[in-house]
């Protein structure tokens, strides 16, 4: 059974950081690429990072570069998702998502599996 488990969510002050993390089993984690995707209330669902698991590049939307980082760690199956310098209009359910592909990542539709998803409020 595929399971992706998010976790680290939480309130946290402009500029401040906070670390999210995806718990993956089910699927052979060394073959798929993960990624991260936020919706805010009334918003469409977002990207916001993305890992590959055949070139091990990284993906990043422009509003969240130099800020967000994206790791893998394939012996614990898992994903992070730190964030740092976080900003009010950045308060969304993040969700972790993960696709058979290695490429088109920042696209949803290419994602396969999607977890519960986490709350992030960033207060002003």
């Amino acid at each position: 059974q595929v399971q992706l488990a998010e976790s680290g969510g939480g309130l946290v002050q402009t500029g401040g950081s906070l670390r999210l993390s995806c718990a993956a089993s089910g699927f052979d984690f060394n073959t798929v690429s993960m990624g991260w995707f936020r919706q805010a209330p009334g918003q469409e669902r977002e990207f916001v990072a993305a890992v590959s698991w055949l070139t091990k590049g990284t993906y990043f939307a422009d509003s969240v570069k130099d800020r967000f980082t994206i790791t893998r760690d394939n012996a614990q199956n898992t994903v992070l998702l730190q964030m740092d310098s976080v900003k009010p209009e950045e308060t969304a359910v993040y969700y972790c998502a993960a696709s058979r592909s290695s490429v088109r990542l920042t696209t949803s539709e290419f994602y396969d599996y999607w977890g519960q998803g986490t709350q992030v409020t960033v207060s002003s």
